[in-house]
C-alpha cells in the first residue's frame, strides 16, 4: 500500500503586504475622522 504525504508548501517569495495594509487602514481611519469633523462643522454652521 502506498502512503500519501502532503506536498511541501512552496517557498514564500511574495513581498510582505502587512505594512501597506496597515498604512491603508490608518489613512482610511483618518479620512473617516475628517469626514465626521466636516459633518459636525456643517451641522454647527446650519444651527447658527
Amino acid at each position: 500500500m502506498t502512503t500519501h504525504r502532503a506536498s511541501e508548501a512552496p517557498a514564500d517569495t511574495a513581498p510582505p503586504v502587512e505594512p501597506a495594509v496597515g498604512a491603508a487602514l490608518v489613512l482610511a481611519a483618518l479620512a473617516g475622522l475628517a469626514w465626521i469633523a466636516g459633518m459636525l462643522c456643517t451641522l454647527l454652521t446650519w444651527q447658527s
